[in-house]
């Protein structure tokens, strides 16, 4: 998986690539944690994304977890149908901000 970030003030754009897996998940966890001390908003683009595993899920809830705590807004947007079905039948799509 690739990570692109881009800083607008105090806002991060981050753009996945590839596959959000056991062996990925961990980059975007460590991008992720590492920037809830300087953003107010967090936007993450999952338009290059083809797949998510459980592994994948997993960060993301932790992270949505850790920006609530912080007070940053954290959204993904450009889910695919694919992605968007497994968010939706594991109940997700209920607690992420998807845009």
């Amino acid at each position: 998986m690739t990570i692109s970030k881009t800083w607008i003030n105090e806002a991060l754009n981050i753009h996945l690539e590839g596959r959000l897996d056991a062996s990925t998940a961990s980059l975007l966890e460590e991008a992720l944690i590492s920037a809830f001390n300087e953003a107010k908003k967090i936007e993450i683009d999952f338009s290059g994304l083809a797949y998510v595993s459980s592994a994948g899920l997993r960060v993301l809830l932790l992270c949505h977890k850790v920006a609530k705590e912080k007070a940053v807004y954290m959204m993904i947007k450009g889910v695919s149908e694919d992605i968007m079905d497994v968010f939706e039948i594991t109940g997700f799509s209920a607690i992420l901000n998807i845009e």
